[in-house]
């Protein structure tokens, strides 16, 4: 014989006696293998940094038109004896750099580029199986988290097309009267690679923490210190940009003097190529110009957003904000040192290498805002 019913309980709703309530969304035991996924995340992270270094190791060597193929796949293996190599330093005798700039180069010297250039993109098929490895391994075993396949996958996207990239990139150096490859082929190459690593930088951050510690969170977020951080990411990459096209051209080595430039405020006869817009990206005068003045400008704004995250209540975020200052004012001494030295190869490099801790502080600082970490009371 079954007990009374309550008047309003539902016919056939069967409840089982001292079951737990259950929870929502934010109680949902987290899925996937964050942690794999994390660890995975942080290896490419890694790898792109390297890469953006060897990069850079390869343009200051003039290394990057020494291939003169694109071959995904056979490219792979290096040239494999006497003859063969032969026939890559031919190849690379028709284009103009050789012509025009390394006529009479030995084959030892052009091995020595070609092994540079050969690195770079040998370190850029091992980024793309590191990532094929593990995006399909954590598909196919079911363990990326909800809402996480696209964005796993989009890295590859972003991969591929860098390498597409690069090639259109490596193309201007091959025919005319180039003997580098175009600075704004390489401001896009460059600008890429930084898209790529913050990306892999805030999935990071993201995985770091669970869905649920996210979502309580968010509802702490500072907003204007979150849109502040964005306008200030958003000026810090132009300013990458116009690194890029500094380097691109060697404009670096134009005028070692500072803050003055030949001894005046401007450059000499900054507008001396025509059509005019052809000085904003060929003019070394007037990239060095533009590079030092948006340094100036992304310097007094961080130091703005730094004051006003002073008054944040959360320490994380304020901590974050002081790394971004202080990393900033490392990274503009290098700039100036690499300005009056001329830009040796051991400060340019470390000047980029500055870029890319600079640029993960942002997107640091910026998570920090929006997702505050928990603290106690007394702060």
């Amino acid at each position: 014989m079954t007990g009374k019913r309550a008047i309003f309980e539902e016919v056939g709703a069967e409840q089982p006696r001292n079951a737990p309530p259950k929870g929502g969304m934010i109680d949902a035991k987290p899925k996937g293998a964050r942690r794999a996924i994390r660890a995975w995340l942080m290896v490419l992270f890694a790898l792109v940094v390297v890469m953006i270094a060897v990069g850079g190791l390869t343009r200051l060597t003039d290394s990057g038109l020494s291939i003169t193929e694109w071959r995904p796949i056979t490219g792979a293996w290096p040239p494999i004896g006497a003859e063969a190599w032969q026939a890559e330093f031919d190849k690379y005798r028709e284009i103009p750099q050789y012509q025009l700039q390394n006529k009479g180069m030995s084959l030892g010297e052009f091995q020595f580029i070609y092994w540079w250039e050969w690195g770079h993109r040998q370190l850029g098929r091992v980024i793309g199986l590191v990532w094929a490895l593990g995006f399909f391994g954590f598909l196919l075993t079911r363990t990326i988290p909800t809402g996480w396949t696209m964005r796993l996958l989009g890295l590859g996207v972003l991969g591929g097309a860098q390498g597409a990239i690069g090639w259109w990139m490596v193309t201007s150096g091959l025919t005319g009267t180039a003997v580098f490859v175009a600075s704004y082929r390489l401001a896009i190459h460059l600008g890429l690679a930084f898209v790529i690593l913050g990306f892999i930088a805030w999935y990071v951050f993201q995985l770091g923490r669970s869905e649920a510690q996210l979502m309580q969170a968010r509802r702490n977020r500072e907003a204007r210190l979150v849109s502040a951080a964005t306008v200030l990411i958003a000026f810090a990459a132009v300013q990458i940009l116009l690194g890029a096209l500094v380097a691109g051209i060697d404009a670096g080595r134009s005028y070692p003097d500072w803050p003055l430039m030949a001894g005046g405020v401007f450059p000499p006869e900054p507008f001396g190529l025509t059509p005019i817009w052809r000085n904003f990206f060929e003019d070394p005068g007037l990239v060095q110009f533009m590079h030092r003045t948006a340094g100036y400008i992304l310097f007094l704004l961080t130091l703005a957003i730094w004051w006003r995250a002073r008054r944040s209540p959360n320490r994380a975020t304020r901590f974050g904000f002081n790394a971004v200052l202080a990393m900033l004012s490392v990274q503009m001494v290098l700039g100036i040192a690499a300005v009056i030295y001329q830009a040796p190869w051991h400060i340019a490099i470390v000047h980029q290498f500055g870029a890319v801790i600079l640029w993960v502080l942002m997107l640091r600082a910026r998570h920090q805002a929006r997702y505050p970490v928990a603290q106690s009371v007394r702060g």
